[in-house]
């Protein structure tokens, strides 16, 4: 009995060490002036307002960040958080160092780790620089008392420790497609697509663990939110493959396709920020999802 107590014991400090929270430190948070453009196109990239912009009257307003849209998911109703720059219910009272820990490591400020229907997977991706920008943008944005729910989770997905094992295995900032680092322009848009924008976090299955499958990246997946699913948005779909790069900068830019079907359903909000991007990060977007192996 002593000896299964010792075994229980050691198992459980195990657990305890492999899945606390891995914060980065101080040193890790580089000196830099924010660029408020810059800021402003890390946001327009990432559709921030699609998911914590505030409902009022049935209607979307993507310019205040005050969250409450919610997420029914597989494992459970997540509530979408307020990131205005209020104090109290938003993150005004976030230092940058708190705001780099959310978004490429996944940990909240009082230690705990965030679960991945935030898609710190993908912004993991991103440079610092960049999301500090980010962050400044988002703290010159109107504020909102907001408060929103806990998450509304079942055993045992409610452990939140869990969590820090499956960091472990499926967190990583490495590029997911390996492509000709001499092409600027396919560089940029690999990093805009795998990071800021995120577009895997929809548009890739999961496996069993609720983690993207990237051996099918970017190949269509189930709509977690809904009935249908949401495209294969590679070459190895034929409709996509007959798409050129212009016809996809097209899209995104003016939401309407080469067939004149106008883009619908929760695309709508994300095309509507693409659109503020510059040309030239829109066609870096096209130049890459061509570039993409195709996936039947």
């Amino acid at each position: 009995m002593r000896r299964l107590l010792v075994l229980a014991g050691l198992l459980l400090l195990g657990f305890w060490w492999l899945s606390r929270p891995l914060g980065l430190s101080p040193e890790d948070v580089p000196r830099h002036a924010p660029d408020l453009a810059n800021g402003e196109r890390m946001f327009n990239a990432g559709g921030c307002g699609s998911c914590h912009g505030k409902v009022v009257d049935g209607e979307l307003d993507q310019l205040v960040m005050a969250g409450g849209m919610v997420l029914d998911s597989p494992v459970g109703r997540f509530h979408v958080p307020n990131i205005t720059p209020h104090a109290e219910a938003g993150i005004g009272g976030w230092s940058e160092l708190d705001f780099l820990n959310a978004m490429r490591r996944g940990v909240s400020p009082d230690g705990r780790h965030y679960y991945p229907a935030f898609p710190y997977t993908s912004y993991a991706k991103m440079n610092r620089t960049d999301l500090l920008d980010l962050k400044a943008w988002l703290d010159q944005m109107p504020q909102d008392a907001n408060q929103v729910a806990d998450h509304e989770l079942g055993f045992p997905y409610s452990i939140n420790r869990g969590i820090g094992l499956w960091k472990r295995l499926f967190l990583d900032d490495a590029p997911v497609i390996d492509i000709d680092r001499n092409d600027g322009q396919l560089d940029l848009g690999r990093y805009l697509v795998e990071g800021p924008g995120h577009c895997g976090e929809c548009h890739t299955p999961r496996n069993f663990a609720q983690a993207m499958d990237t051996s099918r990246w970017l190949g269509g997946a189930p709509d977690l939110e809904g009935d249908g699913r949401v495209p294969n948005i590679t070459t190895g779909r034929a409709s996509f493959a007959d798409w050129s790069e212009d016809d996809i900068a097209y899209y995104l830019e003016a939401g309407v396709d080469p067939d004149f079907d106008v883009v619908g359903g929760s695309m709508v909000a994300v095309q509507a920020h693409l659109a503020l991007l510059d040309a030239s990060d829109r066609e870096a977007i096209a130049a890459y999802l061509k570039a993409v192996p195709g996936v039947e």
